[in-house]
């Protein structure tokens, strides 16, 4: 079994995705390092030299690397859900689990990282608000289940996941 955790950035997805890993004995990849790694540079190069489209390409090629993985826990770069292939792709690997946040509590825990290409703005906690709601469908659509991290530590977010996988 795999598990998925999508999510806008600052849900958590890093966080609680390596410390559900370690709980659980599993691997963890995180589609944006497993990109930068392929690509040899990072997700913001990738976006000012080709644009949004070609990354989305490269997010749906990394997910269909990953079909024959088992054992891991996968945190996925924000927009991943954009396309309805990679949404099925998510649910054929595993249970995808939508980490949600409200955007004043996404925008405080990303407001000083400089690499966050989407947040070179003039007005970057609208830009959140903005980008939130259009993807809210769907990250809906491709969750299995759905945990509010805002004002939850990652270790309280990785206990309350361990509880939904065992009613499973």
């Amino acid at each position: 079994m795999n598990i998925i955790l999508i999510g806008f950035m600052g849900a958590g997805k890093s966080a609680v995705g390596q410390l559900l890993a370690r709980d659980l004995g599993y691997n963890y990849l995180d589609t944006d390092t497993l990109i930068e790694q392929t690509e040899k540079r990072s997700v913001s190069a990738i976006f000012a030299a080709e644009g949004e489209a070609h990354f989305r390409d490269l997010e749906s090629e990394v997910l269909k690397t990953l079909q024959d993985y088992d054992g891991f826990v996968l945190s996925t770069g924000g927009g991943m859900v954009l396309r309805a292939e990679n949404i099925s792709l998510l649910k054929s690997l595993g249970k995808v689990i939508l980490l949600w946040a409200d955007p004043a509590t996404l925008y405080e825990r990303v407001k000083n990282e400089t690499h966050r290409p989407l947040l070179k703005v003039d007005d970057p906690l609208a830009e959140i608000k903005k980008r939130l709601t259009d993807r809210e469908p769907n990250y809906r659509a491709a969750a299995d289940e759905t945990i509010n991290t805002a004002g939850q530590e990652p270790a309280e977010i990785v206990e309350e996941i361990k509880q939904w996988l065992k009613s499973k």
